[in-house]
C-alpha cells in the first residue's frame, strides 16, 4: 500500500495546483470524463479518459463507460507505464537528492520551513534529505480528505483490470520526463509556498473531487490554472509541454490498435488540452456519456 501510495502522490504531482475562482456552468454535452476519437485514418476508434489520482475510497467510482472502453480496447495508456521496472527505479529516485533541503536555504527560511511542517507533522531534520517532490507529497497527504487506509488510487484501479484483462500496458512519458517538467516548474522555494497554502489545498481539493464527480471538465481544467498557484511558466512546463508531447506520441499507439488513454482530468481541456489538440490535428473527439 505505502509503494501504490507513492506511485499516486507522484501522479499527483502532474496534477499540480488547485483555485477556488468562480466558473461559469459548463455545457452538458461537454460534460463528460470519457471521449472517443475516431477519423483520421485510425482502423477502430480510441478513447481518453480524464482521471484523478488519488481519491478516498466514498468518493471512488469508476463509471461503467470507462469500464466499457477499457473492454474495447487493446492499449491501455498510462501517463507513465507503473508496470515498467525501469520506471519505477527512476520513480523511487524522485524522492531523493544529492544536497539537503537546509543547504538550500537560509537559516532564517530554514526556521520558518520547520514551523509550516509542523502543520504536516514532521520537521526539518525529518525530511532534510528528502527532494522538493517528497515536499509536495506532504502537501498531498494533508490535502487528502481521509486516511491512507481508505485511499484508492483511480489509474491503479484501471491498471489492475487491464493487467487482469491482459491489455497492453504503455506509457506516454518517461518518469525523468515528468520530474524534469516538475523542476521546470517549480524551486525549492515555490514549493514552500505552496506548503503554506495547505489549509486551502484541503478546500478546494473537495471542490476538485466534485467537479469530478459531476465530469465538469471545464471547472476540472480551471481548477489547475488560477495565477495563485499557477503562473505562465508554471503551466506551460506541467501542462502545455505535456500534451503537446502526448498528442505527439498517441497516433502512433492508436494507428492500428484502440487504446484508452487515461490521464489526469487537467490535461483534456484549455486551449492547449489534449481533446482541441488531436481535433487540430483532423481526428474527430466527442464526448460519450454511454457505450
Amino acid at each position: 500500500m505505502k509503494n501504490l501510495v507513492k506511485l499516486g502522490f507522484a501522479a499527483l504531482l502532474s496534477m499540480n495546483t488547485m483555485t477556488a475562482k468562480a466558473q461559469k456552468s459548463t455545457p452538458n454535452n461537454d460534460n463528460s470524463l470519457l471521449w472517443e476519437v475516431s477519423g483520421n485514418g485510425l482502423s477502430k476508434p480510441s478513447y481518453i479518459t480524464g482521471t484523478f489520482h488519488i481519491l478516498c475510497s466514498k468518493d471512488f467510482e469508476i463509471k461503467p463507460k470507462v469500464l466499457k472502453a477499457l473492454e474495447k480496447s487493446d492499449n491501455f495508456v498510462m501517463e507513465i507505464n507503473y508496470t515498467d521496472p525501469a520506471e519505477i527505479k527512476s520513480l523511487q529516485k524522485m524522492y531523493q537528492t544529492d544536497k539537503k533541503i537546509s543547504e538550500q536555504l537560509s537559516p532564517n527560511e530554514a526556521k520558518e520551513l520547520n514551523t509550516i511542517l509542523a502543520d504536516y507533522g514532521t520537521d526539518l531534520k525529518s525530511i532534510d534529505s528528502s527532494s522538493p517532490q517528497a515536499l509536495y507529497a506532504l502537501l498531498s497527504t494533508k490535502a487528502i480528505p481521509c486516511p491512507q487506509t481508505e485511499i484508492k488510487l483511480y489509474e491503479m484501479e484501471l491498471l489492475q483490470k487491464a493487467i487482469k484483462d491482459k491489455k497492453t500496458i504503455k506509457g506516454l512519458e518517461k518518469v525523468e520526463d515528468q520530474l524534469k517538467s516538475i523542476n521546470e516548474a517549480y524551486n525549492l522555494r515555490s514549493t514552500i509556498t505552496q506548503l503554506k497554502m495547505g489549509k486551502e489545498y484541503e478546500i478546494l481539493f473537495k471542490q476538485m473531487i466534485e467537479a469530478f464527480k459531476n465530469e465538469n471538465i471545464h471547472l476540472l481544467y480551471s481548477l489547475f490554472k488560477d495565477e495563485r498557484f499557477m503562473n505562465t511558466q508554471q503551466e506551460k512546463a506541467m501542462l502545455t509541454n505535456r500534451n503537446q508531447n502526448w498528442v505527439k506520441a498517441m497516433p502512433e499507439i492508436m494507428k492500428n490498435q484502440s487504446s484508452l488513454f487515461a490521464v489526469g482530468g487537467s490535461h483534456l481541456m484549455g486551449e492547449n488540452g489534449i481533446i482541441p489538440l488531436l481535433q487540430s490535428k483532423g481526428y474527430t473527439v466527442k464526448p460519450v456519456s454511454s457505450l
